[in-house]
């Protein structure tokens, strides 16, 4: 079997109003399906005005060519299938009897938007890695992940620290937290942060007082320890609060508020903070 030179090899024109992605994949999976195939493929990607489509269709039309495209606005299509048959290039529509479809079952037109799908593709991986960061980094663990956090919350044990972070993490948002322990000095990265990056959680004593010893309960251990103990208690959050100042970060009182209300009150500081 002769080989063809590049420049004699069929090329496959993939046209996107965004990255194109979509696009190669659907061809790579088509080609796959021949035995011999060798063919080029050439992504045009990002194009914005019907000259760019003209330029692209004008290349295509000295080659051995096919056009794939993934254009989403309306405008584009046209002039892309109006061009394409004045020069009598095959030209085959990927994405669109898709959309039309799945708008005749559901009553609802398209947004017709370009670069969508990358836009929730980049929400979901940004949402996966501030899970990861917030695991790696709960609870004191590797100090030096506080200089890489969006968020970094502080306060004594049982202040609801962790599920914070998780929920943060669940917007995107990588949230560490650091304990503060009255026998412990807190690492220094925390007192590098800058402070409206920090916010420190307070709870009244009396319902950490039974949160602890709920803990205690569950885990076996015996409740007269000094872990759910009301005098050790006060002077915990007295600590806490001394550190707290001593960073100049906003602080929480946490005491009946849901996860939800605490994370709406943080990022307030933290858009303030930026914003200023």
């Amino acid at each position: 079997m002769s080989t063809l030179h590049n420049s004699q090899l069929p090329v496959v024109y993939i046209l996107s109003d965004s990255i194109g992605e979509t696009g190669e994949m659907v061809v790579k999976a088509a080609m796959s399906q021949f035995e011999f195939v060798n063919m080029q493929i050439r992504r045009k990607p990002y194009l914005k005005s019907i000259a760019q489509i003209e330029v692209a269709l004008k290349e295509a039309s000295q080659t051995n060519s096919t056009i794939m495209y993934t254009l989403v606005r309306t405008d584009l299509k046209n002039a892309l299938e109006s061009s394409a048959k004045a020069l009598g290039l095959l030209h085959v529509d990927i994405m669109g009897p898709v959309i039309n479809a799945l708008s005749t079952i559901s009553q609802i037109p398209p947004r017709n938007e370009p670069g969508l799908i990358r836009k929730v593709d980049e929400a979901y991986f940004a949402k996966i890695d501030a899970i990861e960061f917030a695991v790696k980094f709960d609870d004191g663990k590797e100090p030096r992940g506080l200089l890489q956090a969006d968020i970094v919350v502080t306060g004594v044990s049982r202040a609801s620290k962790t599920p914070l972070c998780m929920y943060l993490a669940h917007k995107g948002i990588k949230a560490a937290n650091v304990p503060l322990i009255k026998e412990i000095p807190p690492p220094p990265e925390l007192f590098q942060v800058a402070p409206h990056k920090v916010v420190g959680l307070m709870i009244k004593p009396s319902l950490l007082f039974e949160i602890r010893k709920e803990r205690l309960r569950t885990m076996g251990l015996h409740q007269s320890t000094s872990y759910a103990n009301m005098e050790r208690i006060i002077e915990e959050l007295d600590y806490g609060q001394k550190i707290m100042r001593q960073i100049g970060c906003p602080i929480i009182d946490v005491t009946n508020k849901a996860t939800e209300e605490t994370a709406a009150r943080v990022m307030e500081f933290y858009r303030k903070g930026v914003n200023k």
